[in-house]
């Protein structure tokens, strides 16, 4: 299937004849990259104009920047066309001055021996400029004109050939040709690194010697709108790869992985999984230093597209221990692996974070604390407290040092499921210990912290009768802890009351 497509080309269809279904591959249509892989920018410029001039005012650049093709032309038309101008100024000299028609008479002496014709000067010239000096042609005394052209042929030589062979040295070394031994990744990729969502890329450098102060910087190309309504088609965006912390800069011995941090800062901060499939935009990679070997500068690029990011992959080592050395195994350079990564966004991420989480959301379970009793403090403005419902006697009774005694106890017997949310709630025997100081032990301490207090408020206490079995399981909780607690239940509460009591009773 692989040879029929590289024959028929992608749109190659495969052709089910039992069913009659025709099955096409998917053909994917070919990105238009800013930058190419190989580094060369995918830009031509059109209309230029009159500043077509601007060209020639720069010849040097201008002849190093043709391809190879060209230069080679225009070297050997220069040469050829310098050697056939010259050629014919010194023809010209021997023409007019008789030496042509007088070459072989050997009285005569001319301007340059031994020319007679065309070819000879020719020869004449390509000895002279070479400096072969093969002795049978040369120039006598008796010609002044040929001394002055002999020196404008010398001087314009030199020009000549130091302008030529310099942009042949110049194109021969320059460093992009050294860019191609700096190596990039195929494919960047998206995973966490300490935490932190990356986006991430490799590169290396084949050649033994080193790229000196070996910089590098990221761009991401995308078109975007203004608010004010301006289209921006290729918008160039920096992304941070170590700019503020020093790690941009290399030292590019073995394969390194480059690292963005996703954050709020980067482009990429509403990037997901999904909306990865989407998006369309392109990261430029540039790779900067200083040849070792010659001391120029050299830049290498590359570019990724968002195909070529992958999300949840990281890239296989490729660094291995030796005996007495390192070795690093470039077949494995482009590799990845899939890894666990959450495919939201890291604005997302923060957006979830920031919410409240359900554990520490209040809960409303009636639990004994402190807290209720503030609470209860707070609503005695509007109700009247729950205190102020009792007999005027059992409220002097029970305000002298009622306070400390309650957030005393309810420290104690605080439970987390269940609230006291009022004085009358305690025990009557408790209350009454709240007017005088009293030092919690630590035996009672731990019998008030065993005792399960079981009752519900369901109102407010309304009767002496609730006040008197209240304070008989005060007395029970002072009881050893082995012993099992009974409260005879008598017919009538009021009976057992005391005498002063019960007038208070049949007051209310």
């Amino acid at each position: 299937m692989a040879a029929l497509r590289r024959k028929f080309g992608e749109d190659y269809q495969v052709v089910n004849t039992s069913r009659g279904t025709t099955f096409s591959a998917p053909v994917k249509k070919k990105r238009q990259r800013f930058v190419e892989k190989n580094g060369r920018c995918n830009v031509q410029h059109g209309n230029l104009g009159g500043e077509t001039s601007r060209y020639l005012s720069d010849l040097f650049t201008t002849l190093v920047d043709l391809k190879w093709r060209w230069n080679l032309l225009i070297f050997i038309l220069t040469y050829t066309i310098a050697w056939l101008v010259m050629a014919s100024m010194w023809w010209i000299i021997a023409y007019i001055r008789g030496d042509i028609g007088n070459g072989h008479d050997q009285s005569y002496t001319p301007c340059v021996a031994n020319v007679y014709n065309f070819p000879s000067a020719f020869l004449f010239f390509i000895e002279t400029e070479a400096t072969i000096g093969y002795g049978y042609r040369y120039i006598t005394e008796k010609c002044p004109e040929g001394i002055i052209l002999f020196l404008f042929q010398s001087l314009l030589g030199s020009i000549v050939d130091a302008f030529l062979i310099g942009c042949m040295f110049i194109k021969m070394s320059q460093p992009k040709k050294r860019a191609e031994t700096l190596m990039f990744s195929q494919d960047a990729v998206i995973s966490q690194r300490d935490g932190k969502l990356c986006l991430m890329f490799r590169v290396g450098n084949l050649r033994n010697s080193h790229m000196v102060s070996a910089q590098i910087r990221c761009k991401l190309i995308k078109s975007r709108q203004t608010p004010e309504g301006e289209f921006l088609p290729l918008d160039q965006c920096e992304l941070d790869v170590g700019f503020g912390t020093g790690a941009d800069q290399l030292f590019l011995v073995s394969p390194l992985t480059i690292c963005h941090e996703i954050n709020s800062k980067s482009p990429f901060f509403d990037l997901s999984q999904r909306s990865l499939k989407s998006e369309q935009f392109e990261i430029v990679v540039i790779l900067e230093g200083i040849v070792e070997t010659t001391g120029m500068t050299c830049q290498a690029r590359t570019s990724y597209t968002e195909d070529e990011v992958l999300w949840g992959h990281r890239f296989l080592p490729v660094m291995s221990l030796e005996d007495g050395f390192f070795r690093v195994d470039y077949s494995q350079f482009h590799s990845n692996f899939e890894v666990p990564t959450p495919a939201y966004s890291v604005k997302e991420y923060e957006e979830k974070s920031s919410l409240p989480s359900p554990a520490a959301t209040p809960h409303r379970d009636r639990v004994f604390s402190v807290d209720c009793l503030e609470a209860v403090e707070g609503r005695g403005g509007r109700g009247g407290s729950v205190s102020s419902r009792l007999p005027s006697k059992l409220q002097r009774m029970s305000s002298s040092g009622k306070e400390d005694l309650q957030r005393k106890v309810l420290r104690l017997s605080s439970q987390p499921a269940e609230r006291a949310c009022s004085t009358g709630d305690l025990p009557l025997k408790l209350q009454r210990m709240g007017s005088s100081p009293i030092c919690v032990g630590e035996d009672q301490g731990l019998q008030l912290k065993s005792l399960k207090v079981g009752f519900e408020v369901h109102g407010v206490t309304r009767s002496t009768g609730d006040l008197h079995r209240r304070s008989l399981l005060h007395t029970q909780m002072h009881a050893p802890l082995h012993t099992p607690l009974s409260t005879p239940t008598p017919k009538r509460p009021e009976d057992n009351l005391p005498a002063k009591l019960r007038r208070m009773n049949a007051d209310r």
